[in-house]
């Protein structure tokens, strides 16, 4: 009896997509502008329109490196191609820019809404504590509640062009002063804008197939593009325009380097416009936080699973949330907070991680033979790298703070490494074969064609809705699906392993022991959304009936996340039959 693997449900279109890389690229022109002028003062315009062509040259390179990548390609997985010690290496510099995402992004969220430095910290820290105790139950980021954030954010991206275009006769931008070295430096420390493209590499295991692609050939180059430059135009562009706006506000502009872009919409607008702009990008930063959050909460689960850090960290809890992962994810945004409260300072160290973890994911795609790179993305993909290395070079030698702090991270991490693989990995044995047993009789009961010849059950565990299921399949010789499905609210770029868990090994070793008509086929799969994984194997395979145990959760539980019985009902088609056990 075969175990079949089933992959997450690829329910991701481009517009969702984008609205949830916007969750967090988007949120960058809320600071870089402002820490560009408060770095240069009214020379910073080149700075910045250098910045917005480093932004889409790198997004160009993220598409070609999605469509390579259809099950994750970020820079955990890409340098993996290459050694097992640089995906570490990789890795770790991505976990230091979601931990600087994190802070920085809660900080000037705080400062949007008008909080002061002191206030503004006290917040941060404990919006952080207040977003990861709410994922503790998982709830999924989902691509409705970034399109509901993206939207106002856009309008009001195009409200602040539109009332900033008369102010352009009050231009007074000057020339950069210095040499070309003193440029380079201040053009490196306002390279803030990459973050988000991480972030699309690496969701590319749910987005929707291209169309003519199979699971067995994926493809989601189409669904991807779509996505990346959609959210790429507005980043570029969009802080293009402002920051030529930028230009054209008062002296005292340069002092409001935490929140730049509501100061313009006092300046253009009014005071309650300003306001408005401060609680749309105030939103849009925290929506970034619990971005960074469950992206680091994902990076580490997938360490876990390769044996990199210890295996504690791949525990999940009720509600498939690795609790470990998510304590250490937010608890290392808050001591960054404590050690560096300032927007600039925490922007030198965001820099320094974002641009090595994307460095090295391109130029491991770039030097990596076996993808296939046509020659003008592999000769692209290598003039970014070189550009890209030269920054990451500058804010190393020139922001030694950045440095140390990535050397602490990059120390800690390879340390914690060293010490995991010294022990042996816990190897997980395989199921032991069915024991020969005589094919019972099937039975027949009045009333058969209820249930139909294809029976799906849907369990976490020996449940009376499986034993129900069972009996039924043997009397009525009925065909018998079991799904056993892993909670796992987060996103990875891993193909499921029942292997590597053991309560599934349990429940299919119990299944082997108990089949008798050989019709029996267990299923496994992992997913976020176990309703929509039932849902989408129930008509893969084309079931009469599903079987669901009755929902256990408490109603707060129930209200925040859903019942998966109510789920699966209400989105069944029509044909099929749903019974619901206890």
């Amino acid at each position: 009896m075969e175990i079949s693997t089933i992959g997450r449900p690829r329910n991701v279109g481009w517009a969702r997509a984008a609205a949830l890389i916007y969750g967090d690229w988007g949120t960058s022109k809320a600071y870089v502008i402002g820490l560009a002028l408060f770095s240069v003062g009214f020379a910073a315009l080149p700075h910045l329109l250098a910045v917005c062509a480093v932004t889409g040259l790198v997004g160009v390179n993220y598409i070609w490196i999605c469509k390579h990548f259809p099950y994750g390609g970020g820079v955990y997985t890409a340098a993996g191609l290459h050694s097992r010690r640089l995906a570490m290496i990789g890795g770790l510099l991505l976990l230091a820019d979601y931990i600087v995402t994190a802070s920085l992004s809660c900080l000037d969220a705080f400062h949007y809404l008008g909080f002061d430095q002191s206030d503004a910290k006290k917040w941060a820290i404990t919006a952080i504590f207040i977003i990861g105790a709410v994922n503790f139950l998982g709830p999924k980021h989902s691509g409705g509640v970034a399109v509901w954030l993206a939207v106002p954010t856009v309008i009001t991206v195009i409200a602040l062009i539109a009332s900033g275009t008369p102010h352009l006769r009050q231009f007074h931008a000057v020339p950069p002063s210095g040499g070309l070295l003193h440029n380079w430096i201040a053009f490196t420390g306002m390279i803030l804008a990459l973050s988000g493209v991480e972030a699309a590499a690496s969701s590319t295991g749910v987005l929707c197939l291209d169309p003519r692609a199979t699971e067995g050939q994926p493809s989601v180059y189409r669904t991807a593009r779509r996505a990346i430059l959609v959210v790429m135009i507005e980043v570029v562009l969009g802080t293009a325009f402002l920051s030529v706006l930028a230009m054209c506000l008062p002296e005292e502009a340069v002092r409001h380097e935490n929140d730049l872009l509501r100061f313009m919409g006092e300046v253009f607008v009014s005071p309650k416009f300003g306001l408005v702009v401060g609680w749309v990008f105030g939103v849009l930063l925290l929506s970034a936080v619990n971005t960074a959050i469950t992206g680091m909460v994902s990076l580490l689960y997938v360490m876990a699973h390769d044996h990199e850090i210890p295996r504690p960290f791949a525990d999940l809890n009720n509600f498939g949330v690795p609790w470990v992962c998510l304590m250490t994810a937010t608890i290392l945004p808050v001591i960054v907070l404590n050690v560096d409260d300032s927007v600039a300072g925490l922007a030198s160290l965001y820099a320094i991680g974002v641009v090595g973890a994307i460095v090295i994911n391109i130029g491991s795609c770039a030097f990596a033979p076996r993808l296939g790179l046509a020659r003008y993305e592999k000769v692209t993909m290598r003039v970014t790298f070189i550009i890209l290395s030269a920054i990451w070079i500058t804010i190393a030698l020139t922001k030694i703070h950045a440095l140390l702090f990535v050397i602490v991270i990059l120390a800690l991490g390879l340390g914690v490494r060293e010490l995991t693989r010294m022990r042996p990995a816990r190897v997980t044995p395989l199921l032991p074969p069915p024991s020969p047993a005589a094919a019972a009789e099937a039975g027949s009961r009045t009333g058969a064609p209820f249930l139909g010849e294809n029976i799906l059950a849907a369990t976490r565990g020996w449940t009376p809705a499986l034993e129900f299921a069972l009996e039924e399949s043997k009397l009525r010789n009925a065909e018998l699906y079991v799904l056993y499905v892993r909670e796992e609210a987060v996103q990875i770029d891993r193909r499921p392993d029942w292997r590597q868990d053991a309560a599934a090994q349990a429940l299919f070793s119990r299944i082997l022991a108990e089949a008798r008509n050989g019709k029996i086929h267990p299923l496994y799969s992992t997913s976020n959304s176990p309703a929509d994984t039932i849902i989408d194997i129930a008509a893969t395979f084309g079931v009469d009936t599903v079987i669901l145990g009755g929902s256990r959760r408490a109603t707060l539980v129930n209200m925040l996340k859903g019942n998966v019985v109510a789920q699966v009902a209400a989105n069944l088609p029509e044909s099929m039959h749903l019974i619901v056990i206890g």
